[in-house]
C-alpha cells in the first residue's frame, strides 16, 4: 500500500541546501508530470568559516545561518511538512553538537532539517546534474567542490555508480593551507601535495571505471568556468590551461583578501585559493583535460529525490532490500512481522500521532530486523544496529539511519536507554511508541511459524501506554508466548510504557 501521498498537479515542491558556503532554496511546481522553478534564493552563510577545530559554530555564523532561515521559512510559510525537505551538509556533519544548530535552524525554518552523509550529499548532486542535463547514458564523472567538502561521482543516465566524498573545500581548504591568508608559490605546492595524497584512497577505482565526459557543478566550478571565459581561455569550461592561468595570476597577490580576477564576485574572492587549489588536485589527479559546467546541482537532486518518492520510486525501499538481499534475511518471517507491525499502526497511529514517516521507519525495521543474524545469534540486535547506523544507506539521512538503529537495537531484551537517549528528545515519546509496535511484532511471531498468529489482535492506545486484546484460546494454546508478553509488561512498566493485555 503506498504511503507517501501522490503529487497532485500544480502542488509545490521545495528544497533548501544548507551548504558550508552558501544557502540555497528552490521552489518548483509540479505540472504535467514535471518540475518547473518558480523561485530561487541564495545567500552567502559561511557557515564553515565559523567552525572551530572542537566543533563549535561561532555566535557569528550561527547569527548568520539562523537569518537566511528565518527569511526562506517566510517563502515557505503554507507549504507542508511532507514537501519540504532542508538538508544540511558537511559544516553541520562536523559539529560536536548537531542539535545545537539543528534545534534552533527547525524553529527559524519552520521544517525539519536532515542531515546526510558525504556520500548520500553525493549521490544528490548526481541526481540534480543528471536530471539537468540531455538524457543520455555517457558515463560521467562529476565532481563538486562545495564550501566543506568535495564530492566525486560517476554515473550513466540517472544512475550513480560510484559515489566519493572528501573533507576539503573551498572554505575548508582556505582556512587549513592559507590561516593567515597569506599567500606563496611554496604553500600552494605544499598543499597541493597533501591534497594529492588523499585522492589515492579511490583514484584507481575510478580510472578503472572511466567516463566520457567532465561535468562540475556548485559555486566554485563556476567561478573557474566564469573567469576561464572573462581570459578567452574558453566558452566557459574549465580547463587545465586555465587553471595553470589562473592559479600564475592569484599568486601574483599577497593575500587572499586581495585577490582580484576577472569574474570572481566579491563573496567568493577570500576562499578562491582553496576552491582553485581543490580543482588543480582533481584535474591532476583524475588526468581531466576539461570540464563542463552544470547548471543543476545538490537542490534541484532533493526535488527529483522528493518527485521519486512521492511516484512510489523511493531509493530507501531499494536499499532496505539490497541489505535484507545481503544479510540473508528471512523474507517470509519479516513479512509476517511488517503486517504485524501494520496492523498495529493503524489502530493507534491516530491516538498516538504518529505520520507516514514513522510508519515507513517501521516496515523498514521490520524487513531487515533480523540482519545481525549474519554476524551472531546472541546479541543480533545489537549487531543489526550497528551495520545500520555505520553503513552508507542511499537515500537515507543520518537522522533516519540513526532512528532504524534505534528501533533494530530496542527490538528485543531490556529497553536500552542508551539508544533510546540517541534520538532527539523532542521524539522521545513517538520513539518509544515505535519501539513498543516493532517489539510487540517480533514478539508475536517468535516462532517463526506462518499459523501463530492469533486471528483477532486488537491494539488499542491509552494515555499511558496501550491495551492489548487477545483470544484467550490462543494464550491457553501458546504459554510461551503468554510468559513473553507478562515479561515484555514488566520490561515496559521500567521505561514507563503501561502494556495492558
Amino acid at each position: 500500500m503506498p504511503i507517501n501521498k501522490p503529487l497532485e498537479d500544480g502542488e509545490l515542491l521545495a528544497a533548501i541546501d544548507l551548504g558550508s558556503n552558501s544557502f540555497h532554496m528552490v521552489v518548483a511546481r509540479y505540472t504535467l508530470g514535471q518540475l518547473r522553478v518558480v523561485d530561487r534564493l541564495r545567500e552567502t552563510v559561511r557557515m564553515a568559516s565559523g567552525l572551530s577545530a572542537r566543533g563549535d559554530l561561532s555566535g557569528d555564523a550561527m547569527s548568520r545561518a539562523l537569518e537566511c532561515l528565518g527569511r526562506m521559512g517566510q517563502r515557505l510559510r503554507g507549504l507542508p511538512h511532507n514537501r519540504v525537505r532542508a538538508i544540511a551538509t558537511n559544516t553541520v556533519r562536523q559539529l560536536r553538537s548537531p542539535a545545537s544548530f539543528l534545534i534552533p535552524g527547525e524553529t527559524a525554518l519552520g521544517h525539519r532539517i536532515e542531515v546526510v552523509s558525504g556520500r548520500e550529499e553525493a549521490r544528490l548532486i548526481y541526481l540534480g546534474v543528471a536530471n539537468g542535463l540531455p538524457p543520455k547514458q555517457t558515463r560521467r564523472l562529476v565532481i563538486d567542490v562545495g564550501g566543506g567538502s568535495t564530492e566525486f561521482i560517476i554515473g550513466e543516465g540517472f544512475e550513480p555508480l560510484e559515489r566519493e566524498s572528501l573533507q576539503m573545500g573551498c572554505i575548508a581548504s582556505t582556512r587549513r593551507f592559507f590561516p593567515s591568508g597569506k599567500l606563496s608559490r611554496k604553500k600552494w605546492r605544499d598543499a597541493l601535495t597533501e591534497i594529492s595524497a588523499e585522492f589515492q584512497q579511490f583514484t584507481s577505482t575510478y580510472r578503472a571505471r572511466g567516463w566520457r565526459e567532465v561535468i562540475g557543478s556548485s559555486g566554485t566550478a563556476k567561478a573557474i568556468g566564469g573567469i576561464c571565459k572573462e581570459l578567452k581561455i574558453s566558452r566557459g569550461e574549465v580547463t587545465a590551461a586555465g587553471i595553470a592561468d589562473i592559479r600564475e595570476r592569484l599568486l601574483a597577490f599577497d593575500d587572499v583578501n586581495d585577490v582580484e580576477l576577472p569574474g570572481l564576485s566579491d563573496d567568493r574572492r577570500t576562499v578562491m585559493a582553496g576552491g582553485l587549489l581543490v580543482m588543480e588536485a582533481c584535474f591532476n589527479e583524475l588526468g581531466i583535460e576539461r570540464m563542463q559546467i552544470a547548471q543543476t546541482a545538490m537542490r534541484e537532486g532533493v526535488l527529483y529525490d522528493m518527485l521519486g518518492r512521492a511516484e512510489q520510486r523511493d531509493p530507501r525501499d531499494g536499499s532496505i532490500a539490497a541489505l535484507a538481499k545481503r544479510y540473508g534475511v528471512d523474507a517470509e518471517h519479516a513479512a509476517r512481522v511488517e503486517a504485524t507491525v501494520q496492523q498495529l499502526f493503524e489502530q493507534v497511529s491516530g491516538v498516538w500521532h504518529l505520520d507516514e514517516t514513522d510508519q515507513l521507519s517501521l516496515m523498514w525495521a521490520a524487513r531487515i530486523h533480523e540482519i545481525g543474524l549474519t554476524i551472531a545469534h546472541s546479541q543480533h540486535h545489537v549487531h543489526g544496529a550497528y551495520l545500520i547506523e555505520n553503513s552508507d544507506i542511499a537515500g537515507f539521512s543520518t537522522q533516519e539511519q540513526r532512528f532504524l538503529g534505534v528501533l533494530l537495537r530496542a527490538q528485543r531484551r531490556n529497553l536500552p536507554k542508551v539508544a533510546l537517549n540517541a534520538v532527539d528528545s523532542r521524539d522521545a515519546q513517538r520513539v518509544l511508541r515505535c519501539v513498543v509496535l516493532l517489539r510487540l511484532g517480533v514478539l508475536l511471531n517468535r516462532s517463526h511459524d506462518p499459523a501463530s498468529m492469533p486471528p483477532d489482535l486488537r491494539g488499542e492506545a491509552t494515555e499511558k501506554g496501550l491495551a492489548l486484546s487477545l483470544p484467550k484460546s490462543w494464550l491457553d494454546q501458546r504459554p510461551l508466548s503468554r510468559e513473553d508478553l507478562q515479561t515484555e509488561r514488566a520490561l515496559l512498566a521500567q521505561a514507563g510504557f503501561d502494556l495492558a493485555l
